[in-house]
């Protein structure tokens, strides 16, 4: 092993060791639901993406179980070669009709999506604009990319504007942002955000892994949401949120995006095909999204009733109606502490911190689901209650 390397990354881990400590993974037990198994205790689980409670749902288990036993566990080749089955075409249809789009194209997961998006569809005339708060796998696609990068400021549409203005020599614009913002729960301004892609002829991309499923009438997400249907170029997603927790993701535009990452998209090609069970699993999930409104009607109820109660406790809550709820603790271990107290109270949620959110800024992220119970939210927000102590002797 060589030296040199080894005594930089000790040092390097010692450094974090002594300032924001290592992060190790919270080791969990039983299925994904409302609530986890946390060292032999049951804890409310207010931590996890299942925005619809899917990912227990019987009857995408039931399609699981059968598919297993029909089509066995994995594929050992990529879609190219002899990965595709003709669950892939169905479900590429699903996620198409189910997000308004003419057609949609399957990765391993929106990571590798994103990844795969920018270097396929643009080149070194072109231009990126990107919102400052964008997630990391859009942040690293960018970068993988030969096309100039330009970011602005979160949701400042004024120097987007500028940037826009500034760069009328490129052969293509591409506007890209989260549809949904992870870390606080915002919702992208995407009325304005097409108002200046159709001035400057712009192209619009939108991540909506925390939308999908979740926002507009059908679960059709963040276009939908607004009233927007169509507007958006190219649209990114995963399935391993509301759509039942499983993994994969997605990209759906027109039908010439589609294609052409198809032909070029590096994580596409070379990467092997999405497990048929799981498949499955993401059609049961994506037809159970847009014909069960009324999921979308309970997690929007559960959502208001646990923002209305944490406000009522006197924690400072962001503003905003997503099942993602930023709680603000701001400074030093304020969130961490918290977070402790809370699991101690039966109830799961982390502290997000610097370099995760900025210094000051941060705070525990609440995500609601529809398959919470009435009693398990009462739970939780008495927990937040009794961990009030924790605030009082900061």
């Amino acid at each position: 092993m060589n030296a040199t390397l080894l005594h930089r990354l000790r040092t390097e881990l010692d450094e974090r060791r002594r300032g924001p400590g290592l992060r190790s993974d919270l080791v969990v037990s039983g299925a994904q639901g409302p609530t986890v198994g946390v060292s032999g205790e049951t804890l409310v689980n207010l931590a996890s993406n299942d925005y619809l409670g899917l990912a227990g749902d019987s009857e995408i288990l039931d399609a699981v179980q059968r598919a297993l036993r029909e089509m066995g566990l994995g594929l050992t080749a990529g879609r190219v070669l002899c990965g595709t089955r003709e669950i892939h075409g169905q479900l590429e249809a699903g996620i198409a009709e189910l997000v308004g789009a003419e057609d949609a194209l399957l990765y391993s997961s929106c990571f590798d999506a994103n990844l795969g998006v920018f270097d396929a569809l643009l080149g070194p005339d072109d231009v990126v604009l990107s919102d400052g708060l964008n997630h990391a796998s859009l942040i690293d696609g960018i970068r993988l990319a030969s096309a100039r990068r330009r970011v602005f400021a979160h949701a400042n549409l004024d120097e987007l504007e500028r940037h826009l203005a500034e760069s009328a020599d490129a052969r293509h614009r591409l506007i890209v942002t989260d549809g949904v913002f992870s870390m606080d729960g915002d919702i992208a301004a995407l009325s304005q955000l097409c108002a200046l892609a159709q001035r400057y002829d712009a192209v619009l991309m939108v991540d909506d892994s925390h939308a999908t499923g979740v926002l507009g009438a059908t679960g059709a997400g963040t276009a939908e949401h607004f009233g927007l249907e169509g507007s958006v170029d190219v649209l990114t997603g995963t399935l391993g949120k509301a759509l039942g927790a499983g993994a994969g993701g997605f990209v759906a535009g027109d039908r010439a995006i589609v294609e052409t990452l198809r032909q070029v998209s590096r994580p596409y090609i070379f990467t092997n095909a999405m497990a048929p069970p799981l498949a499955v699993g993401a059609l049961a999930a994506v037809r159970i999204a847009r014909g069960r409104p009324e999921l979308r009607e309970r997690l929007a109820a559960n959502t208001a009733w646990l923002r209305m109660a944490l406000g009522d406790l006197g924690y400072e809550v962001l503003p905003g109606d997503h099942p993602i709820i930023p709680v603000m603790l701001r400074g030093g271990s304020l969130a961490r502490d918290v977070a402790a107290a809370l699991r101690h109270e039966g109830v799961l949620v982390f502290a997000l911190s610097h370099p995760v959110v900025p210094a000051g800024e941060e705070r525990i992220r609440v995500q609601v689901s529809a398959s919470h119970t009435a009693d398990q939210l009462e739970l939780a927000a008495t927990a937040f209650g009794r961990a009030r102590a924790v605030l009082a002797g900061s």
